[in-house]
């Protein structure tokens, strides 16, 4: 993808140009952004995905007659007679990294790849009823709201207050105060920054393609990360024990040793001695593909061209190649192989031929684990 080149996905700017000025900055309404665009799934395939053990749904029900708490919520799986009459209104069904599961929307979702692969997560598609919504509330990563079928209104507002009710199974903001209200119909679609609320309302059914985006706290990087240095730190650092031959006599026995202390931070600098340990364990974290993926090897040679399944994250840095949560150092001709692999998310006979013997045993062993997979 060159960067610089207008794209209609995004109005006719470029990606350059996005990110520059909106990206995480401000909303960008796009009439048309695929124009004549037509529901990838029908909805009797989104029901069929709500019903499967391994997808993530939920399902949101508002009882508009003003009774009650006014909403319901409840996580699937969902068998056909759990989900209300499509002719009641009011009620969204909401299925999770569908991308996962149909190579027709991993197509959709790499249309956005002018944001780097660790930043995309998945796409999310709400299917609603009359009325149906979630109601005002905030996400905490940027999205692409794609109409997919009939017409959504939207209200968007800078909220300051993001204070939520607390009588509510949802996430709803307490006092939402709109600025503008567009509608969608099919093909437009929405970007909003994090935090920036929103709230879509169906006119008729209808149905929203949500491309969402990763965005780790710190908290969880450090988790993560500290798992994972300590894990390789049980494995590279020699078991040498703690000794203090010239500890003095204490009088005060309940006081922890400076040695000790002096010790244990040398354990930790030494586990961070090596410059490229957070690059890794960083790598293996965002590449690590989500919990509910499996995958299924083909048991074929790979010999031919090759390209990554769609459920494979792959990813590189200046001195590794990472691919679901493992690690691996390349340089050269085969780093380079191995980038356009990750970029492209395939590689051509030829280029497959020209990877060295020990590339193409990992390649092959990708292919053994249903990792990638031969192009016929």
């Amino acid at each position: 993808m060159n960067i610089q080149d207008p794209l209609q996905l995004l109005g006719g700017i470029s990606p350059h140009t996005f990110m520059q000025r909106y990206w995480q900055k401000k909303p960008l309404l796009i009439r048309q952004a695929i124009p004549g665009f037509a529901p990838i799934l029908e909805r009797i395939e989104l029901m069929d995905l709500a019903a499967q053990e391994d997808v993530e749904s939920r399902l949101v029900v508002q009882d508009l007659s003003g009774k009650g708490s006014g909403w319901k919520f409840k996580q699937g799986p969902f068998g056909r007679k759990a989900i209300p009459p499509f002719k009641q209104a009011g009620w969204t069904l909401l299925v999770q990294g569908v991308d996962l599961h149909d190579e027709r929307m991993h197509g959709l979702i790499n249309q956005f790849r002018f944001v780097p692969d660790a930043r995309l997560d998945d796409v999310m598609i709400s299917y609603a009823t009359d009325q149906g919504g979630v109601g005002p509330h905030f996400d905490s990563y940027d999205v692409f709201l794609l109409q997919a079928h009939g017409r959504r209104r939207w209200r968007i507002g800078r909220q300051k207050d993001l204070s939520l009710r607390e009588d509510l199974p949802l996430k709803i903001l307490a006092n939402f105060e709109p600025e503008e209200e567009f509608v969608l119909e099919p093909g437009d679609m929405l970007y909003l920054p994090p935090k920036y609320a929103h709230d879509g309302i169906a006119e008729g059914d209808c149905m929203t393609y949500s491309i969402g985006f990763r965005a780790p706290s710190q908290a969880e990087l450090a988790q993560e990360l500290l798992q994972r240095l300590s894990e390789q730190a049980a494995e590279d650092l020699p078991a040498t024990l703690y000794s203090d031959p010239k500890q003095p006599a204490v009088e005060g026995s309940g006081s922890m040793p400076a040695a000790m202390l002096e010790f244990a931070q040398a354990a930790v600098h030494a586990a961070l001695k090596d410059p490229k340990s957070v690059a890794r364990a960083l790598g293996e974290y965002l590449s690590e593909p989500k919990a509910q993926v499996w995958f299924d090897g083909e048991g074929r040679a790979a010999d031919g061209a090759i390209r990554l399944d769609r459920r494979s994250r792959m990813l590189y840095d200046e001195h590794h190649v990472f691919i679901n949560g493992e690690s691996f150092l390349a340089a050269g001709r085969d780093a380079r192989l191995m980038r356009r692999l990750a970029d492209q998310r395939s590689l051509s006979a030829l280029e497959v031929r020209r990877l060295s013997a020990g590339a193409l045993e990992l390649v092959q062993d990708w292919c053994d684990a249903g990792w990638l997979h031969v192009e016929d």
